[in-house]
């Protein structure tokens, strides 16, 4: 999962740019970068780490120009370690095109070696990001006139990519010489949004992953990118869009977006995320009534952040009281690495603290956005009997992870799943819990559609195991994860070898 965002403006975009990229912070913490084009030529600067730590004085000076991309990255494919993989990428033919990319593309091997055998293009890293820019600027090549370059050749190639590519992607480039060019997967699987602000000197455009972007720094909310849709803006500020999907295409964007990775104050697909929220609270209190005796429930309180709303309506819907039992420390820095369960409970306890009086003697529910691998809800299930719960109930806002992402969500292997093999009491065992409650997915989606009804399909995978680009199978699945389980290992071993970079 990444963040991107692009500007093109009339005045200097690398603040912007910067300011943009804090804002979607939450959307990556492994690395940043910005490219900013400047009297033809690109400027770059990015590295590994959090926004606030890549960027610096001198970097920013260094990035001149009124128009500009970034993106801040959480690795889904290829390595971590190398900051050739951090984002911009950069490609110097045709014209020269800095590019971002939000999403995980399933065919990226297939591509690659097209790219070598037939389209003749090097590929220097295993990012599948650098594998969807080449084909963007070979089919930019084979779409353009000689050397002149406008909005049906860039629209041709985007229709070019749409039939090469599968799976997830939102993008955001700048061809050098000619202006920004931005498009969204046919699926809008990854979400990309358009904003807007009248200055002394003209119109200025942003396009980014959430409109919480947007807002943050002035830009008036336009619309949605949607999905399959290429946005064009030339040099003069002129925008111009085009539908490049193919026909029949089902629009399906992911619903885990709304679940967990979106800030709530975004507006997605005409879904605010605060309220879908809400709603999968209504929705999970009914399947609690149904499951749990609501006279053995004293408290309701939410695993801080993003599950709040959710144990707020609930709490609301069932009239039962609602209270803030754990403390959550903002400034403790990503642990990287958790190789040992001592480590991982360490880590836990220092991201959250539970208030003793909260929990003394009473029947908790604790409510969370989702259950991944288990071992966090197992730690704050024993944070809040310590802390003197009588019983513990757990509920899920959203259903069972049973099954890998492979759209741009780095979930673990499917073993790793706690909810993989087992029915709800197994996994309330396996976390300690007095009982578990989870939303079903007819419910969650529901939740989601009751706001935008047109939205009538979702990309769930996670969920129910159905794979919308029709391009994964067991095989793919059982390489993904032997791929996944090799770079752990890798990692694990420099971490124990002393290895600074790991």
């Amino acid at each position: 999962m990444c963040g991107i965002v692009g500007v093109a403006g009339c005045s200097p975009v690398n603040q912007l740019i910067y300011d943009s990229l804090l804002l979607l912070q939450h959307r990556g913490q492994d690395a940043a970068g910005i490219a900013t084009s400047f009297d033809n030529f690109f400027n770059m600067y990015k590295a590994h780490g959090l926004v606030r730590d890549v960027f610096r004085t001198r970097n920013m000076r260094s990035l001149p120009g009124f128009s500009g991309l970034g993106q801040v990255r959480y690795p889904t494919a290829g390595s971590s370690d190398s900051v050739e993989e951090a984002q911009p990428f950069y490609v110097n033919a045709p014209f020269g095109i800095t590019f971002v990319h939000n999403g995980n593309l399933t065919n990226w091997r297939e591509l690659r070696e097209e790219l070598f055998k037939i389209d003749r293009r090097h590929i220097n890293t295993n990012s599948d990001s650098e594998v969807l820019l080449n084909v963007f600027a070979h089919e930019l090549q084979l779409a353009a006139n000689g050397v002149s370059l406008d909005e049906n050749a860039v629209f041709g190639a985007v229709e070019a990519v749409h039939r090469r590519a599968k799976g997830a992607y939102a993008v955001i480039a700048q061809i050098a010489h000619y202006g920004m060019v931005a498009f969204r997967d046919p699926h809008g699987i990854r979400p990309l949004c358009l904003g807007s602000q009248e200055t002394d000197e003209g119109v200025e455009w942003m396009l980014a992953s959430e409109s919480v972007a947007l807002a943050g720094c002035g830009f008036n909310f336009v619309r949605d990118v949607e999905p399959g849709e290429a946005i064009w803006i030339d040099l003069d500020g002129k925008l111009a869009s085009r539908q490049c999907a193919p026909a029949g295409t089902l629009f399906t964007p992911c619903v885990f977006e709304y679940v967990y990775f979106a800030r709530p104050d975004s507006l997605m697909n005409g879904v605010s995320v605060y309220d879908a929220r809400l709603n999968m609270g209504e929705y999970l209190a009914d399947n609690v009534a149904r499951s749990l005796r609501l006279g053995d429930i004293d408290v309701v309180m939410p695993i801080p952040d993003s599950s709040r709303p959710a144990a707020m309506q609930l709490a609301a819907r069932l009239n039962l009281n609602y209270r803030e039992g754990f403390i959550k420390n903002r400034y403790v820095g990503r642990t990287f690495i958790m190789p040992g369960q001592a480590v991982r409970k360490k880590s836990v306890r220092q991201k959250l603290n539970a208030i003793d009086m909260e929990f003394r003697g009473k029947n908790v529910l604790l409510v969370d956005d989702s259950i991944v691998r288990g071992t966090t809800s197992r730690e704050i299930v024993d944070m809040a009997r310590a802390a003197g719960a009588h019983k513990v109930f757990f509920a899920s806002a959203a259903p069972p992870v049973r099954f890998p992402n492979v759209y741009g969500i780095d979930m673990p292997t499917q073993s790793e799943l706690i909810a993989y093999g087992r029915e709800p009491e197994e996994v309330a065992r396996e976390i300690g819990a007095d009982g578990l409650v989870y939303q079903s997915l007819a419910d969650l989606e529901q939740s989601i559609r009751d706001l935008n009804p047109a939205l009538t399909g979702f990309e769930s995978s996670c969920f129910n195991g159905q794979y919308i680009t029709g391009d994964i199978d067991a095989a793919y699945l059982d390489r993904l994860s032997r791929t996944r389980g090799e770079a752990k290992a890798e990692k694990a071993a420099r971490a124990a070898a002393g290895d600074d970079d790991a």
